[in-house]
């Protein structure tokens, strides 16, 4: 009897661990944000979590968090709960279907028992990182003849911050916030481990979830100048409002802090920027690649959108003129190249020198790479993330391209209540761009369908599948060499290795 018990201890304490590691890796993944995690089991594939987990104790492949301190203790916490459990068990009966259902209930709630953890750990660790902002602040005091650029957005902030890394490297000492590190503490860990007297300039990616998010990273390190790329609906359900979005990820926070000594940059073909900018009475500049479309500080003419590479020449309200030609794909990153090259002039660079610059710019910078495929095919990744603006420049670009064009993407997410009618306009978009859409997940794949279907273009198709072979086999059915596929959002890692075999 000692011996099946242990037997069963063993198995049980497996596979409960194995779902311990898949909750703990699922709060890491939404940053530990309630909302975020909540609004995830809105999607089809988060309630399939919920409809099957306890068949995937068996089942599942480990999915396991990046092993932090946070999440070490978190599991080692949760480890000590399932063995008390299972030891309070034993004690309490010799019965084994008495031990068999105790233990299919504690697996049953396990979810609920590791949030219960998360939460009850939560306020330790937002003392402890209420610490080191404290310190990242005080670091940042002590730098007096640092300049703090500030970037935020719904979109393009990433990109951004990339390119004017880029340029301003060429003529000053530059640290800049790494990858898409864009939290309070990934922005403390860079001020605390990075920051050196030597730096000249420090360019902050500011990214939230809440009201007040940009204010706490301003608190933190106080902007010279501020950016705002884009908004638009992207995590409106994380943010509750259009109020609080606006406020935060809006740009609202940051001309705040800037008060009258900063400088505010925004881009000129968004409407929320425009009223940002109209509303802020200290200094401020503004940019669109669209001429004449607002009086601008920056703007470009000549456009020319090559399939690896752009051209155009750059205007200054001064009437300076430069051409430009980057090696990024995409009209919009016209636009992020401008908001970079307007910080850059504010900073004193003359034009030719961010022209100059500028041709260091790599596509992976941008966000979105063109590579050959499999049998020829032209394979275009711009996969980390997608937003309804993202995806219909991505798009844009797409028709370049002679040939058959295919999408692969998922639904987007964390769109709120606007997110039925964007998916709906995003599928007309798509019919009139590609032949074959495979959409990877079912959340709002009715609706993009409904606005496919609504163009009458028969001859083209939208399709449902999450099999990444079976993606891969109509890919290669469907296309020849030189036809074109885009990989939009959250591609599956085994269709990236399938295509670029």
């Amino acid at each position: 009897m000692n011996l099946l018990i242990t037997a069963i201890g063993i198995i049980w304490a497996a596979g409960t661990i194995k779902l311990v590691l898949f909750w703990i890796y699922l709060w890491q993944l939404k940053d530990y944000h309630v909302g975020r995690f909540l609004d995830h089991f809105k999607t089809a594939k988060g309630k399939r979590i919920i409809f099957s987990y306890l068949t995937q104790f068996f089942v599942w492949r480990l999915k396991k968090p990046v092993f932090t301190v946070k999440t070490i203790l978190l599991t080692g916490l949760a480890i000590l709960d399932v063995g008390g459990y299972f030891i309070l068990v034993i004690i309490s009966t010799t019965s084994i279907w008495y031990i068999l259902i105790a233990l299919a209930l504690y697996n049953l709630f396990t979810p609920v028992i590791v949030s219960l953890i998360v939460l009850l750990v939560q306020p330790f660790f937002v003392m402890a990182r209420n610490r080191i902002l404290e310190k990242a602040r005080q670091k940042m005091g002590k730098h007096e003849n640092l300049t703090v650029i500030a970037i935020t957005g719904s979109y393009g902030k990433t990109t951004t911050k990339e390119f004017l890394k880029t340029i301003l490297s060429e003529k000053f000492n530059v640290l800049a916030t790494p990858e898409h590190k864009n939290s309070e503490i990934g922005i403390a860990q860079t001020i605390l481990q990075d920051l050196r007297p030597e730096h000249k300039i420090f360019i902050v990616e500011m990214g939230a979830y809440n009201k007040g998010g940009i204010d706490l990273l301003c608190r933190m390190a106080p902007p010279d100048m501020a950016m705002v790329t884009g908004v638009n609906e992207q995590h409106l359900a994380t943010f509750g409002s259009w109020e609080n979005l606006l406020s935060a990820e809006g740009g609202q926070e940051l001309a705040v802090n800037l008060g009258s000594h900063g400088i505010l940059v925004v881009n000129g073909e968004n409407s929320y920027c425009v009223d940002l900018y109209k509303n802020f009475k200290g200094h401020k500049r503004i940019y669109t690649s669209k001429a004449n479309t607002i009086d601008a500080d920056l703007w470009a003419e000549q456009i020319e959108v090559k399939k690896e590479y752009l051209d155009f020449a750059l205007i200054s309200r001064q009437r300076q003129a430069v051409h430009f030609q980057i090696k990024v794909l995409g009209a919009h990153n016209i636009q992020n190249l401008l908001g970079a090259a307007l910080v850059a002039k504010e900073m004193g660079m003359s034009l030719e020198e961010i022209s100059a610059a500028a041709k260091k710019i790599t596509p992976r910078q941008a966000g979105i790479t063109l590579s050959g495929g499999t049998h020829g095919i032209n394979v275009i990744d711009s996969s980390y993330s997608s937003n309804p603006d993202g995806v219909a420049a991505d798009l844009d670009y797409l028709k370049i391209f002679e040939g058959k064009r295919v999408l692969v993407m998922p639904c987007l997410i964390e769109l709120g209540e606007k997110s039925a009618q964007i998916h709906e306009q995003l599928g007309k978009k798509i019919a009139q761009v590609c032949d074959l859409a495979i959409i990877t997940t079912k959340d709002k794949f009715k609706e993009l369908e409904a606005g496919f279907m609504s163009q009458g273009l028969s001859e083209r198709k939208m399709l449902l599948c999450e099999s990444p072979q079976e993606i891969f086999n109509m890919i290669t059915t469907f296309c020849k060499e030189g036809d074109a596929v885009l990989l939009e959002g959250g591609r599956p890692k085994e269709l990236i290795r399938l295509l670029e075999k």
